[in-house]
């Protein structure tokens, strides 16, 4: 299988590319490098069985011939990071609509199925515990930036869903739950890195709000397993999966586990939201999936637990 992975240069789409070429297949990445990274893929350059296109996604010549050249498409390319969104509204929004309108244009154009990468975001300030895939979304103000980035993110889904019922096109959606790991950089507010990096450089591991807010972390191997097999089953077509691991962790609990994991004497220090991302600024307090529904098709779980996650970034950022 030969797969086109837009955003392959980024965290998730390089270890996506490193889990498909290990397994056989023919990896093409198509990146702008706005956020992703050379070096993430550098140890593929060369490899028979990889490609490297360096350009945007609005490159509708570059699509197109990568689209036909392709047997499936995985759409990871997408505006990331909460600092991102909040500092860059406009360039969020348009990088998630507008990309997502031209990848689905020319797979159909080409009759290519396409994975969709989503995220947990869409679910927004909904209390509906555990997230379901079919359960309700709810947004916040439209004069949030936050969810400016949850809504753009659920059009791309409504475009994907109706391109399927409409024009046939196989087509999936799989929204990611927090996912962790080496080569993920913590500068648009990932926390795992960022409490990490501070950690290992002895500064204050910094909380926002009270620390009481949950996450649910997933091993950044174990989300490309499931993304692999997903394009891999021809029923997953046609359905959104919740992709994460179901075990709630406090964001302060996570800092401790941090300073425990890396041996860091640095102490915790608690910081406004305000302060952090500008006034008004509002969190998710909970998020957590309903992964029955990946599991029941595929049988995909996750395995690894905080501490490999927590071990491999610090080791990442060491290196």
């Amino acid at each position: 299988m030969r797969v086109l992975i837009t955003g392959g240069a980024g965290f998730i789409g390089s270890h996506l590319s490193d889990l498909l070429i290990e397994n056989g297949h023919g990896v093409h990445v198509l990146d702008d490098l706005s956020t992703g990274q050379m070096q993430n893929i550098e140890h593929l350059q060369g490899h028979r069985d990889f490609d490297c296109t360096v350009a945007s996604v609005t490159d509708e010549a570059a699509i197109a011939r990568l689209t036909d050249e392709a047997d499936v498409v995985v759409h990871l390319a997408a505006a990331v990071g909460v600092r991102l969104i909040v500092e860059n509204p406009v360039r969020a929004i348009e990088t998630n609509v507008h990309c997502t309108e031209i990848v689905l244009a020319h797979a159909d154009r080409a009759r290519k199925p396409v994975l969709l990468a989503s995220t947990s975001e869409v679910y927004g300030k909904s209390d509906a515990l555990p997230f379901k895939e079919d359960g309700d979304l709810q947004m916040g103000a439209t004069d949030k930036a936050r969810w400016a980035y949850a809504c753009s993110k659920a059009i791309d889904e409504f475009l994907a869903m109706a391109y399927w019922r409409e024009r046939e096109l196989p087509i999936l959606v799989a929204r990611l739950f927090n996912t962790v790991g080496p080569r993920q950089t913590g500068r648009y507010g990932m926390v795992v890195p960022r409490l990490v990096g501070q950690a290992l450089a002895g500064e204050p591991l910094t909380v926002y709000g009270d620390g009481t807010q949950t996450r649910c972390f997933c091993h950044v191997a174990d989300v490309v397993q499931a993304l692999a097999a997903l394009i891999d089953q021809p029923r997953a077509y046609g359905n959104v999966f919740n992709v994460g691991a179901t075990k709630e962790i406090s964001i302060l609990d996570l800092a401790r586990r941090v300073i425990a994991v890396t041996g860091s004497r640095s102490e915790i220090r608690f910081t406004p939201y305000d302060t952090a991302y500008g006034k008004g600024f509002e969190d998710m307090y909970r998020r957590v999936p309903d992964t029955t529904k990946i599991h029941a098709l595929v049988g995909w779980s996750p395995s690894r637990s905080l501490e490999d996650m927590i071990g491999d970034v610090a080791t990442d950022q060491r290196r």
